[in-house]
């Protein structure tokens, strides 16, 4: 998995990138009661806004991580935003993209480099 400085996670599986937010964002945002989605078989980049997350505590944005196609979307957590808070690195994925440029990923955090950025 990597992380990036927006306390997203990538996971790479097979030439498809799951994309979540982070325990430690999940924590920072306290309970989440809205989240938007975009749609699948968008074209989206690197830094794009594509997912909107309220909570009580304030409204947030994910970026793009990587540029590519939303080839799926978690419709569970629209349904249910409290998923996120509790299992945000796990069922509560956001979105899956086919990468453009699988190298962008090269650029982000592996485990330690993001515990070492949140500690």
């Amino acid at each position: 998995m990597k992380y990036t400085e927006e306390h997203e996670w990538l996971d790479d599986q097979g030439g498809i990138v799951t994309v979540g937010i982070t325990a430690h964002a999940a924590e920072q945002l306290g309970d989440i009661v809205f989240i938007e989605l975009p749609e699948a078989g968008s074209e989206v980049s690197k830094d794009d806004e594509v997912v909107v997350i309220e909570s009580v505590k304030a409204a947030s944005d994910i970026l793009a991580p990587i540029d590519g196609e939303i080839v799926e979307v978690n419709e569970a957590i629209v349904e249910d935003p409290g998923k996120v808070n509790e299992d945000p690195e796990g069922e509560a994925w956001f979105f899956r993209i086919r990468p453009a440029d699988p190298d962008q990923m090269a650029d982000y955090m592996d485990e330690a480099a993001y515990k070492a950025f949140i500690g």
